[in-house]
């Protein structure tokens, strides 16, 4: 027990005197993450609202394989993304194995899924009404997309948080496409896992708050969001009713 509480108060230590080795690697960890999220969303947003708002043959097939990719193993993906990224790969000639930019690639691949499924749920979640009184108003289809999108903005701003809370917090295609390189490719999940392994667990329990505070400077952005959207709502409907 007293081991634990000295590591706690170590880890303390590190993160108030802003420990170098730590920041670079918790830097490193939000570039990556943030910017998976950020080319994810723009891929599945426009994605997963072209598949709810067409019908076509397979649609629901295609809906219940992209709900199944959300639960393979961060390690399959690792492995099938290290292979095409290997030097005798077939997209090995853009040295993107062991680097941050693959890294990006593979925690993109990792929560487009997630993403266009949960905003094909989000658009579906929107009473039918709304896109019936909008078409009956002489709203074009461009226009009732527009205003349905809006409608399921806070749904949609979810998944987008919950796609950056899955990218930063997995550890298999971090470990395999980045190779954990000190310096290079260490993020917070990979460093925790060697600096536990090594019995360094001052340093790990310092990343380890690092994430917990990321998770928590997240949730509280979120809800700062949407309680802003629902001040905006009751204006937009005139005022809170009595």
């Amino acid at each position: 027990m007293s081991e634990i509480v000295s590591g706690f108060f170590q880890a303390v230590n590190l993160i108030v005197t802003l420990n170098p080795e730590v920041m670079q690697i918790a830097a490193l960890s939000l570039f990556i993450s943030l910017a998976a999220t950020v080319i994810a969303a723009t891929i599945a947003i426009p994605l997963g609202g072209l598949i709810h708002f067409h019908e076509f043959r397979g649609k629901r097939m295609l809906i219940v394989l992209i709900q199944t990719l959300y639960s393979v193993p961060t390690v399959v993906v690792g492995l099938v993304l290290y292979l095409l990224l290997s030097r005798s790969g077939p997209l090995g000639i853009f040295g993107l194995l062991f680097t941050p930019e693959g890294m990006i690639v593979g925690q993109t691949v990792l929560i487009i899924p997630i993403l266009t499924g949960l905003v094909i749920a989000s658009l579906g979640g929107i009473d039918r009404n709304i896109s019936d009184t909008l078409i009956s108003l002489g709203a074009t289809s461009f226009q009732t997309i527009v205003q349905i999108v809006k409608e399921a903005r806070l749904a949609i701003l979810s998944a987008v948080v919950l796609g950056f809370g899955r990218a930063i917090s997995e550890v298999g295609v971090a470990m395999m496409i980045g190779g954990n390189i000190r310096g290079a490719t260490r993020v917070l999940t990979t460093a925790i896992a060697l600096q536990t392994g090594i019995g360094d667990f001052p340093f790990s329990i310092a990343l380890g708050l690092i994430l917990l505070l990321i998770a928590l400077v997240v949730v509280i952005i979120m809800n700062l969001i949407t309680s802003g959207l629902s001040v905006e709502t009751q204006q937009v409907l005139g005022g809170p009713r009595t």
